[in-house]
């Protein structure tokens, strides 16, 4: 049987390969299964995370054949949220490769990581009320707080999809790249010049509720004041700008 999740390690990134092609990568169980111990391997050993779907899609939803069959039970064990809101709380910033399609659950998921890097055809959106469900893993919340209220409800409520100029008009795609791959690794290296606790920390920090501030931003602080990594950093700051002088 063919794994429904590839996954390639390097030292300090992992490359998740969204394996379904045949169906344009629709995320089912097994899937889901396989993020789940992605993400267990993401918690144990923290690394930036790129996701990219095989075939020249990322993923056009969840599998229609098993959503038709699914219940109420079913909806409340949160089977896509669980684990796309996993894939949120990851340590470690994580980058969708959006090519094609990504609907439905593929946008989801796509919602849930850090940063979304599209190409030319990248189109997203939300059909789910036109399949009588809504878009129950993230979509009704997570949408509207990266687009606004008026956007998020016009692909959700009104079934628009949006075009790569579309979305990265609004900045749900952070950039458009012929070349996918390599622009996921250039924003990757970009992001790990930074040092790795203080990312971390943003990261946790960033998403904490409101209630949580001033204090988690003061103790995270504390924390990283007395690493080595800062002092080294800052010295190295301080060193060059004297030698510019």
């Amino acid at each position: 049987m063919t794994a429904p999740l590839l996954v390639e390690e390097h030292d300090d990134r992992v490359v998740l390969r969204l394996n379904r092609p045949d169906v344009r990568n629709a995320i089912d169980l097994p899937m889901v299964q396989a993020l789940h111990e992605a993400c267990a391997e993401l918690e144990r050993r923290p690394r930036l995370a790129l996701i990219i779907g095989e075939g020249g899609t990322f993923a056009a939803g969840a599998d229609i054949a098993q959503l038709r069959e699914r219940r109420r039970d079913d909806a409340l064990r949160g089977i896509n949220s669980g684990v796309f809101d996993r894939v949120h709380r990851l340590p470690m910033p994580v980058i969708a490769l959006v090519d094609g399609y990504a609907l439905g659950g593929g946008a989801e998921l796509a919602y849930a990581c850090d940063f979304r890097i599209g190409t030319p055809t990248t189109k997203i959106g939300n059909p789910e009320p036109g399949l009588g469900i809504l878009a129950a893993a993230g979509g009704c919340w997570r949408l509207r707080e990266l687009v606004g209220e008026p956007l998020a409800k016009e692909i959700l409520l009104a079934g628009s999809v949006l075009t790569a100029q579309e979305a990265l008009d609004v900045r749900l795609l952070n950039e458009v790249a012929d070349d996918l791959e390599a622009a996921g690794h250039r924003l990757a290296d970009r992001i790990l010049k930074q040092a790795p606790l203080a990312l971390r920390l943003t990261k946790s920090v960033f998403h904490a509720p409101r209630e949580a501030h001033p204090f988690v931003d003061d103790l995270a602080q504390a924390v990283l004041f007395e690493t080595q990594d800062k002092t080294d950093r800052m010295t190295a700051f301080l060193d060059r700008r004297k030698e510019s002088r």
